[in-house]
This record gives C-alpha cells, sequence and structure tokens, in this order.
C-alpha cells in the first residue's frame, strides 16, 4: 500500500505545484530584469544586453503596460545611478498607456522634478530622500542615501545628489558597491570620490585603482 500512497502523493504534487501560473510572463519578466541589473552593475555588457532584451519581450506579452513602463523606468534609474545620462524616453513613449501616478512620479524623481506634496507617491524608502532634497537639506539628504538598506536605491540616491553628494556618502556607495561586485558602480563613485579630493597623491591612488579595476 505503501508504494500507492507514494505514486498518488507524486502525481498529486506534480498536477497542482509546477502548473504555470496566468501571470507567469510578469514573474519572468521581473527575474529577468534582477539578473539585467546585476550584470549590468557588474559590468558584464553582454550579459546585460540579453537580461533586458528577455525583460522586454515577457513584459510585452500582456496588454497592460504597467510592468513595460516599470521595466523601462528601472533601466533609466540604473543608468543614472552610474552617471550615464537617460532622460527616459522609452519609458516616456509609453507613460500614458501606462497612466500610472506613481510610476510618473517615480520618473519625475528620476530627474529631480517631483514636487514635495507629490513625495509621497513614491516607494517608502525614497520618501525621506525627496522631501530633503526639494527643500535642499542636503546633510538630511545624505544621512537618508546612507540609510538605504537596498544597494540600488543607495546608489540612486547617491547619484541623485550631484554635486551635494558628501564624501561619506560616496565611500558608502564605494563599499557597498565593492561587495556586491557591482564594478561600474565602483569606478563611477571612485571618479566621483577624486573629484572632490584636492590632495594629489590621494589623486593619483584613486587613477591606479581605476586604471586596474577597470582593465581587469
Amino acid at each position: 500500500m505503501r508504494w500507492i500512497y507514494i505514486t498518488f502523493t507524486i502525481l498529486l504534487f506534480n498536477g497542482c505545484s509546477f502548473k504555470t501560473p496566468p501571470n507567469h510572463w510578469q514573474y519572468e519578466s521581473i527575474n529577468a530584469f534582477d539578473a539585467y541589473t546585476k550584470d549590468f552593475l557588474s559590468n558584464d555588457d553582454t550579459m546585460a544586453k540579453n537580461d533586458i532584451k528577455r525583460a522586454i519581450a515577457h513584459a510585452k506579452q500582456g496588454a497592460d503596460m504597467t510592468q513595460l513602463a516599470r521595466i523601462y523606468l528601472g533601466k533609466c534609474a540604473l543608468n543614472i545611478s552610474v552617471g550615464i545620462e537617460d532622460s527616459c524616453k522609452e519609458y516616456k513613449n509609453i507613460q500614458e498607456l501606462a497612466n500610472s501616478k506613481e510610476l510618473q512620479a517615480y520618473y519625475l524623481f528620476l530627474h529631480s522634478k517631483l514636487k514635495t506634496k507629490d513625495t509621497k507617491l513614491l516607494p517608502k524608502r525614497y520618501q525621506s530622500f525627496a522631501k530633503h532634497l526639494n527643500t535642499k537639506e542636503f546633510i538630511k539628504a545624505n544621512e537618508d542615501a546612507r540609510e538605504m538598506q537596498k544597494p540600488t536605491s543607495l546608489l540612486l540616491t547617491s547619484a541623485l545628489l550631484k554635486k551635494h553628494i558628501e564624501s561619506q556618502t560616496i565611500d558608502k556607495a564605494i563599499s557597498t558597491s565593492s561587495f556586491y561586485g557591482y564594478k561600474k558602480a565602483v569606478i563611477f563613485y571612485l571618479k566621483k570620490k577624486r573629484e572632490i579630493l584636492t590632495d594629489i597623491k590621494t589623486k593619483t591612488m584613486i587613477d591606479k585603482k581605476i586604471s586596474i579595476i577597470t582593465n581587469g
């Protein structure tokens, strides 16, 4: 009887647990974008290119443009987080179809155009930072950036500080990027560090680090 029970259990498990969920394309799109994030920041451009193609292709399987808009905005945010200028053109082309106040608020946030009263539309982790940035409370905004638990959020907020970024914030971005192996981010924030230094010897050491990492 035992083998009958085992056989029944296996059949039941296979029948119920491995069905493709109706929104499988959304999961695939999210997973592909997660891979893109890692490969892009790690400076593996070949893999990143394939990842983003998959993420976009899966997102286009549904009539709802929200997921595709998220992918486009996420791609734009990653570019900005490592100093690559990006107007989020792909997102702007479909923003009316996505019709999301939250996504539109995030787009404006990426370009420092979000009004203080609309910061509540952002993900909670960005709200305090966005308010302090808008009110030009840059010391508090730097503190908010350094307290970000998500590495990509730390990198993005650090980049959005622009000329108001503090040395401590740059150091946090460098150490976090180094820990996760985000080579592209390490190089960008080492360059930011060099910009605010006055000591020639320290600048030369950073130049050597950048050269080794870039050619490694």
